[in-house]
């Protein structure tokens, strides 16, 4: 359809044939109070004029820096062939594909998304993708407690403090009670996430097999590159198993676009959120690709559907299978030993000086404790183009997190010290020692 712009002359046709003088005459029944005043927009910029304002703004970026920042988003390496095929003309839209007619190559994507996504993770069913992992956590337990019918959802300590500040947000006014612990009584779910936001490997098929036995559901968040080496959650009795795909080929940006993965056993289909797209075969017998379930969906059942959410990350879910198909099985393990490995050097490295708090086997993260507090530190080193990772204390206290918090072993966190660092497969050696060296130098 065609946007045709109206000249001076037809607006003023326009207005003589409902009778009225002028457009603001069409809105004098709202309170002055309430009209839209004028923006203060300064005159548009010239094709140069807007290049030079937006280059001198991308130079605030830290494009260079070294960093060993996590939390839930990570430094992660991205090949070149993501950026390259997510770019083509075919992907950059923003249309649903709610006609598989004119939409089979959007639709193949997704499903083959979703094929990727359950082989990752041993589950059987996955959706096209929610905004993020913080998202897909929630939409979890409210599958949970759409599944069983009750309302108390029980979290195993440990869980990313964003997500945990999300799901409060969310659930405000549902009336669910949020508890700590691992004892399924009488709860919707128990929730527990492996490795947890402080790097700990959980194994947790002894509590799913509780939750089980009390009728309850076990959600597992996962992080998708540890599941190169680690036990999956299908392996290990998930009924639900979700986690952020940052880290699947999307670049670190100003909180986004990130992507939700999710996934279920197949017995929770009619339950699930969001799209989930379908192979079949037309009337001549071809494969095709459509929608499917979609009466679980809000655009057809409205305030009865399964969730609110009623759109998906399709270009974020593309850049995840590329990276996916790119590395593929043999690469996501070495990706994985490859974050292990050197996450354990340099706690090694560190631990001459400072204190490792939870020194057992952790995954592309740690906590360590230093003798002053982490702000300074990370102020000192930033100088040296190194982002040193996350100040604990800092975080957790904007998250409204009881501090210090606790882990599931027991370990506690939340000191002026304590430093939340994280290492992936970009770092080399040369870094990771310059890195501890530049710890010790300021805390010595």
């Amino acid at each position: 359809m065609a946007w045709i712009p109206i000249t001076p002359k037809d607006e003023q046709e326009m207005l003589q044939a409902i009778g009225v003088s002028s457009v603001a005459s069409l809105f004098e029944d709202i309170p002055p109070s309430l009209r839209l005043k004028s923006w203060d927009i300064p005159e548009g910029l010239s094709e140069i004029e807007a290049y030079q304002h937006l280059e001198a703004l991308s130079k605030k970026n830290n494009t260079g820096c070294v960093s060993f920042v996590g939390g839930g988003y990570y430094d992660h390496y991205i090949p070149a062939v993501v950026d390259y095929l997510s770019q083509r003309g075919e992907f950059s839209t923003a249309y649903t594909p709610y006609q598989p007619e004119c939409a089979q190559g959007t639709l193949q994507a997704i499903y083959e998304y979703q094929t990727a996504l359950c082989r990752l993770t041993d589950m059987e069913v996955a959706n096209a993708s929610l905004y993020d992992g913080g998202t897909a956590l929630f939409e979890a337990i409210m599958l949970a407690v759409r599944v069983t019918g009750r309302r108390k959802v029980k979290i195993i300590p440990g869980l990313n403090p964003i997500y945990e500040q999300m799901i409060r947000t969310h659930t405000a006014n549902l009336e669910l009670e949020l508890e700590y612990g691992d004892e399924p009584d009488d709860c919707a779910c128990i929730v527990g996430a492996t490795p947890d936001f402080f790097g700990n490997i959980h194994d947790f098929t002894t509590i799913a097999q509780k939750c089980h036995s009390a009728s309850a559901l076990m959600i597992i968040q996962f992080y998708p590159i540890a599941l190169g080496i680690m036990k999956t959650p299908g392996e290990m009795g998930a009924d639900v198993a979700v986690g952020e795909g940052q880290s699947l080929g999307l670049p670190l940006g100003f909180g986004g676009p990130y992507l939700g993965l999710f996934t279920a056993r197949k017995e929770y289909i009619r339950k699930m959120p969001g799209r989930i797209c379908a192979m079949t075969v037309d009337k001549q017998g071809k494969r095709g690709f459509v929608l499917t379930l979609q009466a679980r969906e809000q655009h057809i059942r409205r305030e009865k559907a399964m969730s609110n959410v009623c759109s998906n990350q399709a270009l974020c879910a593309l850049r995840a299978l590329i990276y996916l198909c790119e590395v593929g099985k043999q690469g996501l393990i070495e990706v994985a030993q490859d974050c292990y490995s050197k996450t354990e050097y340099l706690k090694k490295k560190l631990s001459a000086f400072a204190t490792v708090i939870n020194p057992k086997s952790t995954f592309n993260e740690f906590v360590v404790r230093l003798p002053i507090p982490a702000e300074k530190v990370i102020l000192k080193i930033k100088q040296s183009g190194i982002l040193p990772g996350i100040p604990l204390k800092s975080l957790l206290g904007h998250c409204k997190q009881q501090i210090p918090c606790k882990d599931i072993d027991g370990n506690t966190y939340g000191e002026e010290g304590d430093l939340l660092i994280a290492v992936t497969e970009k770092r080399t050696q040369k870094e990771l020692d310059m890195f501890a060296e530049l710890i010790r130098m300021n805390i010595l």
